[in-house]
């Protein structure tokens, strides 16, 4: 199965920016459809973003509490996802986790997770 490594959480003030990233092993990153989810303190993890595959034209779907605030992207080059997150809010603060969909049958990996704190 595909491996998958988060970076670039951290600290940040309300209103201030993050950018995270999840790097991916595996020989197919292109087939798979990648995300971001989150799981903020005493909350159920919840799908953030997601964007398909190339062969489905890497459509992006975000949940409604982060449109207009945050962007995923990905570098087929470099078997990359990012998570560009501006606006930042303490709704924000949570472990943020890259998941990876297998196409074939649909088994979805999961990083370890990185933590972003949003506070003043």
């Amino acid at each position: 199965q595909v491996q998958l490594v988060e970076s670039g959480g951290g600290s940040v003030q309300p209103g201030g920016s993050l950018r995270l990233s999840c790097l991916a092993s595996g020989d197919i990153f292109t087939l798979y459809t990648m995300a971001w989810y989150r799981q903020g303190p005493g909350k159920s993890r919840e799908l953030v973003a997601s964007i398909t595959s190339v062969t489905t034209g890497g459509g992006t779907n975000y949940a409604d509490s982060v449109k207009d605030r945050f962007t995923i992207s990905r570098n087929n080059a470099k078997k990359m996802v990012n998570l560009q997150m501006n606006s930042l809010n303490s709704d924000d603060t949570g472990v943020y986790y890259c998941t990876a969909k297998n196409p074939f049958n649909n088994f979805q990996s999961w990083g370890q997770g990185t933590q972003v704190t949003v506070s003043s």
